[in-house]
């Protein structure tokens, strides 16, 4: 068993033996990658209609919930397109992120052979459930915007940034996480009374614009409030949101990133024969 993330290549091997090992990585995660579609979403399409069913459950309870007490949303007219552009980066922030925190333990088992390293589990999970969601989020607002009359001009390059900076985040929080779970196992159940309100105070179903002082300031470190808001301005041209802050969302994610897999290639061993 290895005790580094990037597996037991000593430094200056020969080009061939360098070559040799990323195909045995490319290998490595696409069969992780496998496993895992067949394990999350079993042999049967239903596996991946359940995935596209969760967050439409959740969007059609806000639009009904909030269209009964509001005459209108707080952007546009359309509540389903507001509440969309609020939940889909969540979950998909949620769902990547909870996916990777456990990389570990899914991927254990495997981890005892030469060809298979941490990282190619991270990665492997990384990949499937990123795209998976973003293929999600690009069926269900196509949906709506097919079926609805939103009146929205769409900005695509603010779009993809949006889904890049929730996906980098769940990378960040994920990485690091997969360490403290497998570390301090203590921090798993700590980590879930403290997300629990997270979805409340992200922005997902109201403007950061409309929370007074001083707990707007206070919600402005929340890095998935300049992750929804940056998805609403692809959806809603007018919409300014100044506050977003690409440095802040991207700098804090990449710090973690490679804080989490420095701790996870020091600490690899005890966390693999814990």
């Amino acid at each position: 068993m290895r005790g580094s993330l990037f597996g037991s290549a000593a430094p200056g091997q020969l080009r061939v033996l360098s070559r040799t090992r990323r195909l045995a990585t490319s290998r490595a995660v696409a069969a992780l990658m496998l496993r895992e579609m067949t394990t999350t979403y079993g042999r049967s399409p239903l596996g991946y209609l359940w995935a596209i069913l969760q967050p439409v459950a959740g969007i059609a309870l806000l639009t009904l919930v909030f269209s009964l007490v509001l005459r209108q949303p707080p952007l546009g007219k359309s509540f389903v397109l507001f509440y969309s552009t609020g939940m889909i980066p969540f979950l998909m922030y949620q769902e990547v992120n909870s996916k990777l925190a456990a990389a570990i333990t899914f991927s254990r088992q495997l981890l005892i052979y030469p060809s298979v390293t941490l990282i190619d589990a991270l990665v492997a999970r990384f990949l499937l459930n990123y795209l998976t969601q973003l293929l999600i989020g690009f069926i269900l607002f196509s949906g709506i915007l097919l079926i609805y009359d939103t009146r929205t001009v769409l900005d695509l390059p603010a779009i993809a940034l949006g889904f890049a900076m929730a996906g980098v985040l769940a990378a960040g929080i994920g990485v690091m996480n997969a360490f403290l779970f497998g570390y301090f196992p203590a921090w798993m159940r700590i980590w879930t009374v403290l997300n629990r309100p997270l979805f409340l105070i992200s922005g997902a179903f109201f403007l950061f614009e409309d929370i007074p002082e001083p707990y707007r300031s206070y919600m402005w470190y929340n890095p998935l409030v300049h992750v929804i808001a940056q998805m609403r301005r692809g959806f809603y041209p007018f919409y300014e949101a100044e506050y977003v802050s690409l440095i802040y969302v991207f700098g804090l994610s990449l710090f973690l990133i490679m804080a989490g897999l420095v701790f996870l290639n020091r600490y690899a061993l005890d966390i693999l024969n814990d």
